[in-house]
């Protein structure tokens, strides 16, 4: 996964929200932060692990 990936979120909070991965980041726990930007411009941050990459 990484910038610029459509993608749809299965879990947590944000669940059934799709949009483009805009920045990656590696908290100091170890844990995988994305920030999603829907297509309306909406963006927000979630875990990588409730994150999957989709097609087109």
């Amino acid at each position: 996964m990484g910038d610029g990936d459509r993608c749809e979120v299965v879990a947590g909070t944000h669940r059934g929200k799709v949009g483009v991965v805009a920045d990656v980041k590696t908290s100091a726990t170890g844990a995988v932060t994305i920030t999603v930007v829907q297509d309306d411009g909406e963006r927000f941050k979630t875990l990588a692990k409730n994150v999957r990459v989709v097609d087109g």
